[in-house]
Parts: C-alpha cells; sequence; structure tokens
C-alpha cells in the first residue's frame, strides 16, 4: 500500500468511530466491564421523591415523633398554668384581704357610736395578733402565718383613729395588756386555753375570730364613711379565712 493509501484509510476509519459515538452516546456512560451505570437523579426528582414520602406516610415516622413532643410540652403547660392561676388567685385574694392601701380611700363621718366600735375593733385586732405571737411561738403555723396578718389590720384600724382624731386605746400598751376590763379578761381566759395544748389554741383561735366576724358585721351596719367601711371589709374577709384556718 502506497503512503496516499494509508492515509486515506486512516481518515475514513477516524470518522467511522467519531460517528459511531454520536450515534450511541450510552457507550460513554459504560463502566470499565461494560455495565450501563445508572443516571443521577436531578434536584427535582430528589425532590418529587420527597414529596411522595411524606404523603405516603414514610415521612410520618418523625412527623409522629414531633406530635408526641408538642403534646408533652402542651401538657407541662397547662399544668404550669394551673399552678400559676391558683398562686395569683389565692395570693391577689390574702393580699388584698389583709393590707390594703387606704391612701386612695376618701373619708367621711363617724357618730360617735362608731367611733367607739372602731376603738372596739383595735383592742379586738391586738388581742388576736398577741395571742398568735405566743400561740406560734409555741407550736408554729398556722398562728405565725396569721400573726403577721394580725399585725397589718391593726395597722389599718390606727389608720383610721388617726384619721378621726379617735384616742387609739392600744397605742403603748405591751403584748398581752388592754385597756379595756372585759378584753383583758377574754384574752386571760384564751391565753390559758391555748397554752395548755395545740388543739386548745386552734379552738382559741375560732373564738377569737368568730368573735370578730360577728362584731366587724355589727360595727359596719349604718358606715357611711369609705375608708372605714374598706377597712371593715377587709378585716371580715381575712376573719374569714382565718377561722378556716384555725379548723373551723
Amino acid at each position: 500500500m502506497n503512503t496516499r493509501t494509508r492515509i486515506t484509510a486512516t481518515i475514513t476509519g477516524g470518522a467511522a468511530v467519531v460517528a459511531l459515538l454520536a450515534a450511541a452516546p450510552s457507550l460513554a456512560a459504560t463502566g470499565p466491564t461494560g455495565a450501563t451505570q445508572p443516571t443521577p437523579a436531578t434536584s427535582a426528582n430528589q425532590q418529587n421523591a420527597q414529596q411522595m414520602g411524606d404523603c405516603d406516610g414514610t415521612g410520618a415516622g418523625p412527623a409522629y415523633g414531633r406530635g408526641n413532643g408538642q403534646g408533652r410540652n402542651g401538657q407541662g403547660a397547662g399544668m404550669q398554668g394551673r399552678g400559676a392561676g391558683m398562686g395569683a388567685g389565692m395570693g391577689a385574694g390574702m393580699g388584698a384581704g389583709m393590707g390594703a392601701d387606704l391612701t386612695g380611700v376618701a373619708s367621711g363621718t363617724l357618730t360617735d357610736t362608731q367611733k367607739t366600735k372602731l376603738t372596739a375593733m383595735a383592742e379586738e385586732e391586738k388581742l388576736a395578733h398577741d395571742l398568735y405571737v405566743v400561740f406560734g411561738d409555741k407550736y408554729g403555723t398556722p398562728f405565725s402565718r396569721v400573726t403577721n396578718a394580725e399585725t397589718r389590720h391593726l395597722a389599718e384600724v390606727r389608720i383610721v383613729l388617726k384619721r378621726y382624731a379617735i384616742n387609739d386605746p392600744t397605742a403603748g400598751r405591751a403584748a398581752g395588756t388592754f385597756t379595756t376590763a372585759s378584753t383583758q379578761q377574754l384574752y386571760n381566759k384564751l391565753l390559758a386555753q391555748g397554752t395548755a395544748s395545740v388543739d386548745g389554741a386552734k379552738t382559741a383561735a375560732r373564738t377569737v375570730e368568730s368573735t370578730d366576724i360577728t362584731d366587724l358585721k355589727a360595727a359596719a351596719t349604718g358606715v357611711t364613711a369609705p375608708d372605714v367601711a374598706q377597712v371593715y371589709k377587709n378585716l371580715l374577709a381575712a376573719s374569714q379565712r382565718h377561722f378556716v384556718a384555725f379548723g373551723g
């Protein structure tokens, strides 16, 4: 074969190879063994597969797990909500009853009889306070807790006594001492009863609170002075709670 013949054959053979590759592009995707390699999935295919998985239930596992987690959190939040509700309700109720601010409450007028009853209430609040201090030191709660309330009650009564220029029968009096003989006698009797036993102390405390409830209702009758009426309302609500606290 001469030189021209060999060149022509080579060119013809190369064109045939090019033509063969163009006609069968899948040959370029074959592996070393000649097996056809899989075509990689596009992002669109992956998205469709994910959507199908979510719809046919294959994604229900994670979703179920998240649902359970939210359910447990929801129950926990509910319990906290109940706790907050109780705390707020009890705290606000007792706080308002035991220590109201009278700064913005207007004064009015009191009759002589109403003034006398107001001074009597001051002594009753002091009696309760002094007894509960002794009982609290001896027995602890609930007496020690209620003692703080009685301190605030007496402070409220003293505020209105001062507003109406009424002499405070408890001013300067030592613990366990009272201006009126009847109050002193009652204190001595209840003190002896309460120091004998814890049950006796609770019985004495119920006597104090039930007496307060009766006297407060009577004292509040006919009172038009807003500040005094508010004090009586506060003290009455507190005495009713204390009566229950002592087993009433």
